[in-house]
């Protein structure tokens, strides 16, 4: 115990001591919400890929659908890879660094309401973001309760207060460059950690392949009939499991806390260094966590389940490790949550303060109080988000769980076509943002309410998010045919930003002479 708690105290040490020390950078909005737009590869990379990975992802995520499709659920984690980040980093990192700053954009709300110029965007934009960011923040906390409760024996109640007390203190200091830092912290914790529990908890169990033979024995009549199907390499259920990877992999091209890591990245050699190392990331620790769950069903039965919830598998699967380890698995979910939480929060604060109250209450907002502002919707947004946590866990409010479910369809449904073709396409227009801001919207609301009425593939929230990301991509350019074409000296001036001349050593591109 005192290992555990020494361990902790370090970390919270450490985290709260970079806050303090990045105060001189956070001074202005830029400072405070881009790191001055100077944040290198690796800062950047962790930074995406912690705010990406969250203690959902380990205790809920794995443990769902490792449960459910086997080892085939690393399929998730691969898609997370090179999709979520490789992908993502190659096709929005140039581009939208690059228009971002021209157009002096700090947030994605801002980016819509400038390169479309169209203020009801812009604050559309921000209202969703605010409607289904912050629930989702409440569900950062779920799994430490177990976690919490296995390693410490202290009230779940007690593990949020001081989480999110101690995130709010370092990003209300330090603003987005401690954030990064901290997140560089939190992923070198990750890497170590998910590495070292899945040797552990494989070597439990014999090693691999006893474990793999293990699971190639398991059958569940509720799910298939066919022996092995745990171990296949698509598992019993392909057509849901490609939900899943569509959903958690493309679901972070829409996402604003997840885009505007690239708004602050430094330099053309810095996006190219942070694509390999998050994708690096990604692998390691989505395609561990993944890989991981997808041994649930050696450590709990279909009753234990049934009576405790997915949430519960990955817990037993670490219950009997070492002491160090176990304290290192605490700080491991307490780094994915912080650190998405920290993300989450500032985005969230940015948001309303630059595109909502400077925009329709206090035009002539100064630099200074903006940042008070958002250091004070900081604490307000940690504090809403420990209330709905904590009602969530107290109560029986399947409202609330509801709407965490389909926040993450939701934001990338409705942002992801209207941001990726603002990049790409001189061609879009507002309407077909508006369209796609109000189909993901409507259609995930309605999967909350009247579920039952949806095709069954789609009464999945996950598929159902899944389905508006990839109607948004279909939506937005059909909408774009047939409505008012945007002004030709908006898009011009917007696109200009790509047609800017630089001057580059000869190592990096060879003259005409």
């Amino acid at each position: 115990m005192f290992l555990k708690i020494s361990l902790l105290v370090i970390f919270f040490a450490v985290m709260i001591g970079i806050g303090v020390y990045c105060r001189r950078n956070s001074t202005d909005v830029n400072g405070f919400v881009l790191g001055g737009r100077s944040v290198g590869p690796w800062l950047t990379a962790f930074a995406y890929g912690t705010s990406y990975f969250s203690a959902v992802i380990f205790v809920g995520y794995a443990g769902q659908f490792g449960w459910k499709y086997g080892i085939a659920a690393t399929w998730a984690g691969l898609g997370n890879a090179f999709i979520g980040s490789l992908l993502a980093w190659a096709v929005l990192g140039r581009r939208t660094r690059i228009m971002t700053q021209h157009l002096d954009s700090a947030t994605m709300p801002d980016f819509f309401g400038k390169r479309f110029g169209n203020r009801s965007l812009k604050i559309a934009a921000s209202v969703i973001t605010f409607i289904f960011l912050i629930p989702y923040t409440a569900s950062l906390y779920n799994g430490l309760s177990r976690l919490f409760g296995m390693a410490f024996s202290i009230d779940y109640s007690v593990c949020v207060i001081v989480m999110a007390v101690l995130t709010g203190i370092y990003v209300v200091t330090g603003g987005y460059m401690a954030t990064a830092i901290n997140d560089f912290i939190q992923g070198c914790v990750m890497l170590v950690g998910i590495v070292a529990v899945i040797l552990a908890v494989l070597n439990s169990k014999g090693g691999f392949m006893a474990a793999y033979t293990g699971m190639a024995q398991i059958t569940d009549p509720s799910v298939t009939d066919v022996p092995g199907m745990f171990a296949s390499f698509f598992g019993p259920d392909p057509l849901n499991l490609l939900g899943v990877v569509i959903l958690t992999s493309l679901g972070t091209w829409g996402l604003p806390q997840m885009v505007q890591k690239f708004y602050a990245i430094k330099s053309e050699k810095a996006v190219e260094t942070g694509t390999v190392i998050s994708t690096c990331f990604a692998i390691i620790v989505a395609g561990g966590c993944y890989f991981l769950g997808g041994f649930g069903r050696l450590f709990a039965t279909n009753e234990e389940v049934a009576a405790n919830g997915f949430d519960s598998i990955v817990p037993a699967m670490l219950s009997g490790l070492p002491d160090i380890l176990i304290a290192l698995v605490v700080i491991l979910v307490l780094s994915a949550s912080m650190s998405t939480l920290s993300s989450l929060v500032l985005t969230s604060s940015s948001t309303m303060t630059l595109d909502l109250i400077k925009e329709t209450v206090n035009k002539d907002m100064d630099e200074k109080k903006q940042v008070t502002v958002m250091r004070a919707l900081i604490v307000v947004f940690v504090a809403i988000s420990v209330v709905i946590a904590l009602i969530q866990y107290k109560s029986s409010v399947t409202f609330i769980a509801q709407l965490m479910g389909v926040s993450w369809g939701a934001l990338a449904g409705a942002f992801l076509a209207p941001f990726l073709y603002g990049l790409y396409s001189k061609k879009t227009t507002a309407a077909a943002c508006w369209v796609s801001f109000i189909f993901s919207t409507v259609v995930m609301l309605l999967n909350i309410f009247i579920r039952p009425s949806f095709p069954k593939l789609l009464q999945s929230p996950i598929n159902c998010g899944a389905f508006c990301m990839i109607a948004g991509l279909i939506i937005v350019p059909v909408v774009s045919l047939f409505t008012k074409k945007p002004d030709k000296q908006l898009v011009d001036d917007a696109f200009a930003s790509y047609e800017k001349k630089v001057l580059v050593a000869q190592r990096e591109a060879l003259s005409d002479d």
